[in-house]
């Protein structure tokens, strides 16, 4: 057998060299394996075509699908941080600190019955139906629960829920929880300011830039106030005691520079934590020192006796009658406590007159009368940094008797802070000065303030104000040491189109130190009640004791210092 193989070997070797069909085989078998080559690589590229093929046409399906996408905001914003804001003193009013929020790619859940279920063990207030629905929609992301607390974090991750996710935020913190809250005001969910000083912040161009996408979560320069943190408290503290003592609706008050127009502190009660809201909307939260417009009472006429005497009209020396009532179309003026006879212009002050004030207000005129209370501010809209700002009202044409009731407070309102700018330029020599919530110097006020009065007209309602104080209604707004001078108004409010005799609102307007006034101090109580039985509810003994209380806390803080000389009004007006 190996002899035949080797026969066979010869053979096929020689016919391969000796025949001419030999070189026909070896040429073929060639050929035939450069077709196979060509085949693979042809059937190579239809995989690949094949392939890109039907990756292409996805997409141009997906392309073409309308498919329902939950747009959830703030899902793709960048991790903004906001300026702190700080008082005049650098203390930290509101800040940022971090916070967690926990969302879902719903896409991803495998069972939404039972993450639902699981997450309500952590987080019993889910709203189950709502987030159901979110985690069956399909999308790619959904907000299940905004700024949730540490261990709620961890307490979820522990559950181990796939498609539940945390996206770091920032959260907005208020130290001092109520106590500037009408000021400072609120941010959304999403960080944006929506109310007060953080409005205000978003206005300067903080919201457009995360309009635009150019926000970082990198520190900002803090927003400094003019706020002093120390009387701010001082002055929330003393209105929530005077809300229980008298037991009124609600009460307010303003520390503000008679010479710059800061407002140093501001508080309105009842208000709310801004650390948690969810009682800011309700109405009786409302910021009634700017967001309120009230008829004043008798401290309208601080600016009625100051109109009279600016005018030429009258001096310290004139004489207004007040022996009988005032008659009018059918309406009766008489005064709360009436001297019946002829009153010189420093007892129409003291004794608070109706029928003098309406007598100052006629010898002015009714154009006079109003062009004076429009050019010291108190019936336009008042510009400051708080969008919360109310317009005050007026009759729309002004009668004879608009006039005369105006004259004592009746029948316009405007806002207790724009009361208080008026009276400042009452108390320094004249200037109107518009309030302002940021730092601000005596020049830049002097830059901007406008001379609405004679300095001689500021110097004898200085007079006016410390001899109230001395002799008058305002007796109990005394301070030793500080010299207070004020005006009280208690005015009766309108209840179904009548004024009522029961209800009041009641104001004292202060000022200090009288030789040479450095802040006006404002405050109102809505509604009190007698202290106890037996006495009544007047502004004089409600509204000016609470004066008193912050000008003794919160004047030594202020740089205000005591001074115990026996200068009376007298000594006062022969200084000027």
């Amino acid at each position: 057998m190996p002899g035949l193989g080797n026969i066979l070997a010869r053979f096929a070797k020689r016919g391969g060299e000796g025949r001419p069909g030999g070189s026909i085989v070896v040429e073929g078998a060639r050929k035939s394996s450069g077709g196979r080559s060509r085949s693979r690589v042809i059937m190579a590229m239809g995989v690949f075509f094949a392939l890109y093929g039907a990756i292409a046409g996805r997409l141009v399906y997906l392309g073409l699908q309308d498919v329902e996408v939950t747009y959830v905001p703030g899902a793709d914003r960048l991790l903004a941080a906001r300026p702190d804001i700080v008082d005049r003193n650098g203390q930290v009013l509101a800040t940022d600190i971090k916070s967690a929020s926990l969302y879902a790619e719903p896409r991803r859940i495998v069972d939404a019955d039972e993450a639902v279920e699981r997450l309500a063990t952590v987080l019993p207030s889910l709203d189950y139906e709502r987030t159901y629905s979110r985690l069956k929609s399909g999308a790619g992301f959904a907000w299940l629960k905004r700024e949730i607390t540490p261990k709620q974090q961890n307490e979820i991750l522990q559950l181990g829920i796939p498609g539940i996710g945390f996206r770091p935020e920032k959260r907005r913190f208020y130290p001092g929880g109520p106590t500037a809250s009408h000021i400072l005001g609120l941010v959304n969910v999403d960080n944006q300011g929506i109310a007060g000083i953080e409005k205000y912040v978003d206005d300067q161009g903080l919201a457009d830039l995360r309009a635009a996408g150019l926000v970082s979560d990198a520190a900002l320069a803090p927003v400094q106030l003019s706020i002093d943190l120390r009387v701010q408290h001082i002055v929330r503290d003393e209105l929530a005691g005077a809300m229980e003592r008298y037991q009124a609706i609600a009460a307010g008050a303003v520390v503000l520079n008679a010479k710059t127009g800061e407002v140093v502190a501001m508080a309105s009660l009842p208000d709310f934590d801004p650390n948690n809201p969810v009682t800011a909307h309700q109405k009786d939260r409302l910021n009634r020192m700017t967001a309120g417009v009230f008829e004043m009472g008798s401290t309208i006429k601080s600016f009625t006796t100051a109109m009279v005497l600016d005018s030429g009209k009258a001096t310290l020396e004139s004489r207004f009658d007040a022996t009988r009532p005032l008659r009018i179309g059918g309406f009766t003026i008489r005064d709360f406590h009436g001297k019946g006879r002829v009153l010189t212009v420093p007892e129409v002050f003291i004794y608070s007159s109706n029928i003098a004030s309406g007598r100052m207000a006629e010898a002015v005129g009714i154009e006079g009368h109003r062009a004076f209370l429009k050019r010291i501010g108190l019936l336009d809209r008042m510009q400051t940094e708080l969008p919360e700002i109310a317009t005050p009202t007026e009759p729309a044409t002004w009668k004879r008797i608009n006039s005369i009731t105006i004259s004592f407070g009746h029948g316009m309102s405007t806002t207790p802070l724009q009361t208080a700018v008026g009276a400042a330029a009452l108390m320094n020599g004249g200037k109107l000065i518009p309030p302002t919530f940021l730092p601000r110097t005596e020049a830049e006020a002097t830059a901007i303030a406008e001379q609405v009065l004679a300095p001689e007209t500021s110097a004898a309602m200085r007079y006016l104000y410390r001899l109230n104080a001395e002799k008058g209604s305002g007796r109990r707004a005394e301070v030793p040491g500080y010299r207070v001078g004020g005006k009280t108004g208690t005015a009766e409010k309108v209840v179904n189109g009548r004024y009522s005799s029961s209800k009041r609102f009641n104001a004292f307007l202060a000022a200090l130190p009288m030789e040479d006034p450095q802040y006006i101090v404002l405050s109102i109580v809505d509604e009190p009640q007698p202290e106890r039985p037996g006495i009544g509810a007047t502004a004089g003994l409600n509204a000016a004791p609470v004066v008193a209380n912050i000008i003794r806390r919160a004047a030594p803080l202020l740089g205000v210092k005591p001074d115990f000389g026996q200068e009376d009004a007298a000594t006062l007006v022969s200084h000027q």
